[in-house]
């Protein structure tokens, strides 16, 4: 069953300006472009909370070296959903599990907390309301972290811009409507790839990736989408 509205399951609704809503979980009134089709709202905080404690927890034990597999490891869990901000939080997170299992030089508690801290700063739904997906953005905090970058750096903060446009031109190559596991899976596999050009790390990557995932996405581009039925 596709996933929607986390209080009743009715599909989300878009608005093209921003209304006032009502979390339906903590009761907080916060500015949203989304809502479901009865009326109800979830804050990114509500939403995701779980999800980012999960993704914490299961990278901090985590001694493997391919980011793909651990974000599928991930996704089949509970409170990671089929759409939703804590992928903001994910993709990066399992990138840097994977750059510190394959040799990186990073303390990953430390770089995890703060990857949580970032990625849960980037709202839902700004793939199509920012033109930049967040699993892209993701895949930057993830380089800027590795790298220790500020705005002041000089060669890491145009790296982790270039990453980032790398990122965003692989998802929006494939065009939209959105899908939070096809673009999660684009940015992580080139975010691998761009990590070994430049840094010289080397983490694992499947030799083909196969979603699981079209029956809950409504909006699955199928044929068209690179890792629908398996197709490499």
């Amino acid at each position: 069953m596709a996933e929607a509205c986390l209080s009743c399951g009715a599909p989300l609704v878009y608005f093209e300006t921003a209304k006032e809503m009502e979390c339906q979980h903590c009761h907080g009134k916060f500015m949203s472009n989304a809502a479901c089709e009865n009326g109800h709202y979830i804050c990114d905080d509500c939403h995701s909370k779980l999800g980012v404690e999960t993704i914490l927890e299961y990278c901090l034990n985590e001694q493997g070296k391919d980011p793909i597999r651990m974000a599928m490891a991930l996704m089949a869990k509970d409170s990671i959903y089929m759409h939703g901000p804590e992928h903001h939080v994910m993709v990066g997170a399992v990138l840097l599990t994977a750059f510190h299992n394959s040799g990186g030089s990073i303390h990953l508690p430390t770089a995890l907390a703060e990857m949580a801290q970032r990625g849960s700063g980037v709202p839902g739904g700004i793939c199509g309301l920012w033109g930049c997906c967040g699993a892209a953005i993701s895949a930057g905090i993830y380089l800027s972290i590795a790298l220790g970058a500020t705005p002041l750096s000089e060669g890491s903060w145009g790296l982790c811009n270039q990453l980032t446009s790398a990122c965003l031109q692989d998802i929006g190559s494939h065009g939209g409507p959105r899908c939070c596991k096809r673009d999660s899976f684009l940015a992580i596999r080139r975010a691998v790839q761009f990590t070994k050009e430049h840094l010289g790390i080397e983490m694992a990557l499947p030799s083909q990736i196969k979603c699981p995932y079209s029956y809950r996405n409504d909006q699955c581009l199928k044929g068209a989408c690179p890792f629908y039925g398996g197709n490499p």
